[in-house]
């Protein structure tokens, strides 16, 4: 498999909306190991390169214009009157160098050229070169939203209501799907969906970036992460169980970091042991629980990591046997995520009430006593009872339910794997 990518940018900035969009699509290819060539303009110069465009897996070419004279793009936007006196020498000399780039590929992705009406002299070039290029797959990308069909237009003008042969139209959303279809006056079944993508990783930090390199942390339904000293006060063990009776009672996904730094009074690795094992007894996987100790940050994880975590996160359980203040749930608090508190700790109990949170009793340190809980039938049936509640109450928050949908559904990796993926190497 070969793709290439022909665009006709004047530059490569990621800051032009379509530009980011290529970007993506560019990075989503190189991560599948699949070749790529990227066909740009005479006049995109080497120097513009930057971010995803420097990777050396990129195999670049360039289309021929018009020797030492770089064509003139002319907007023919009336979709009237004459075009200019060397439109179709220009498709000549375009449509030749299309053709020698493309022999050696499987599929072609264009974006927009078929839309743009002062890329009219490309659009025609491109078909003039299909014409001889039978077995290449096009995808053509409408980052632009559809318009409407006129009833009567002449060729050249008419080649952006034309559709090409062996062709896909693609467009960003479902509710382009019929405009797309009407424009080109063909069958819906001919036009998909790729979402663009929010590539949120890629704007956190690089400890983030590494954790993300040995564990998914975007596909789960529940993803809580627990900063906290490796110590039995921090009730390591009730997160782990609330995990679970989320899993057993919603059948949702659910992955817990700890965000774990060594303390004096045990033993890191049996405890994490220990921790590991009540999972499993729970029916939760050795993937489902990660010690970000385990992961190369035995020291602890550093702070602009965590932060960046709960920007992930939609879940903080705190069920601390004592704490000060309870600084960590502002932080979850401040990046979107739904709180759980321990309502016996006074600190807590002040912080949530002021924050709307989600109380549930656990054992804890008050003022001048310690509380102790008792659970029936069982602590892990009234867990499920209380699992049920909160997740259904994170469907209902929207910004939580939100950050979720964002996460999960518009990340690169998904819309590889449910959209481009299957159009590029399934069946058409």
């Amino acid at each position: 498999m070969k793709v290439a990518i022909l665009t006709v940018f004047d530059g490569l900035s990621c800051t032009y909306s379509l530009g980011s969009v290529v970007a993506e699509h560019l990075r989503m290819f190189l991560d599948a190991n699949i070749s790529v060539k990227l066909i740009v303009r005479e006049d995109c110069l080497d120097t513009y390169r930057c971010g995803v465009f420097l990777d050396e897996r990129i195999e670049w070419a360039k289309l021929a214009t018009n020797g030492d004279n770089q064509i003139e793009l002319y907007n023919y936007s009336s979709l009237t009157g004459q075009i200019h006196e060397t439109f179709f020498q220009e498709v000549d000399i375009i449509s030749e160098s299309l053709r020698n780039n493309l022999l050696d590929v499987n599929v072609c992705m264009i974006y927009d050229i078929l839309f743009q009406e002062r890329y009219l002299v490309l659009n025609v070039a491109l078909r003039k070169a299909q014409e001889s290029l039978p077995n290449i797959r096009f995808i053509a990308y409408t980052h632009t939203e559809p318009v409407i069909r006129p009833s009567k237009i002449e060729w050249p003008f008419s080649a952006k209501y034309t559709p090409m042969p062996n062709t896909i139209y693609v467009t960003p959303m479902n509710s382009g799907i019929v405009a797309l279809a009407k424009q080109y006056d063909i069958p819906e079944r001919k036009c998909r969906v790729i979402n663009n993508s929010l590539n949120i990783l890629a704007h956190m930090s690089e400890d983030v970036r590494v954790i993300s390199n040995k564990t998914d942390l975007l596909s789960s339904d529940i993803l809580m992460i627990y900063p906290a000293r490796l110590t039995p006060g921090k009730k390591f063990e009730k997160v782990v169980a609330f995990a679970s009776a989320i899993k057993n009672r919603t059948e949702k996904s659910v992955k817990i970091v700890f965000c774990d730094f060594p303390s004096a009074d045990i033993n890191p690795d049996l405890f994490k042991a220990l921790l590991q094992r009540l999972g499993c007894a729970l029916n939760l996987n050795d993937n489902e629980i990660l010690f970000t100790s385990d992961l190369g940050y035995e020291n602890g994880f550093p702070r602009r990591g965590v932060l960046d975590l709960f920007t992930l996160s939609n879940l903080f359980v705190c069920p601390s046997f004592s704490e000060s203040f309870g600084l960590i749930a502002l932080e979850a608090a401040s990046r979107g995520n739904f709180l759980l508190l321990n309502e016996k700790v006074p600190a807590l109990e002040e912080l949530g009430k002021q924050l709307c949170t989600y109380f549930m009793p656990w054992d804890a340190r008050n003022f001048g006593f310690d509380t102790k809980e008792t659970y029936y039938p069982s602590e892990q049936a009234y867990l499920e009872e209380h699992a049920l509640k909160v997740v259904n109450l994170m469907k209902e928050n929207s910004v939580v339910y939100a950050k979720t949908i964002v996460r999960q559904n518009y990340s690169p990796k998904w819309v590889w794997e449910n959209q481009l993926a299957p159009l590029l190497l399934g069946n058409r």
